[in-house]
């Protein structure tokens, strides 16, 4: 295997720019499911036990939407260099359905084991 080529990566940016663009989209919603419980809102106390654990899923899923959101970005400021694509551990390519489907990949299946 070799590391993408320049056709791939345009196709790979092209990828991580569409998925850069839903996460920011997911995450500006998610800040919104993630705000405080106000004590003063006369809801149930089992209403208010539900909206408390909906709030903690929503805060773990806009962690991970923010983590992967940064790692996108950093894989698209790389995506020129001649080592994208090249796994960081072994230094073999990294496979190209791999890259197209986890474009922030800085490793290969083998090594993400």
């Amino acid at each position: 295997m070799k590391n993408p080529g320049k056709e791939e990566r345009a196709s790979i940016a092209k990828k991580i720019t569409e998925a850069i663009a839903e996460l920011e989209e997911q995450i500006a919603q998610l800040q919104t499911n993630t705000q405080p419980i106000s004590p003063e809102n006369s809801i149930g106390r089992v209403s208010r036990m539900d909206a408390i654990n909906n709030k903690g899923v929503s805060d773990a899923a806009l962690s991970n939407r923010k983590s992967r959101l940064a790692k996108l970005k950093m894989a698209l400021s790389k995506i020129d260099e001649p080592n994208f694509g090249i796994c960081d551990r072994c230094g073999n390519a990294i496979a190209l359905p791999r890259l197209m489907y986890m474009p922030e990949s800085d490793s290969c299946v083998h090594c993400a084991r």
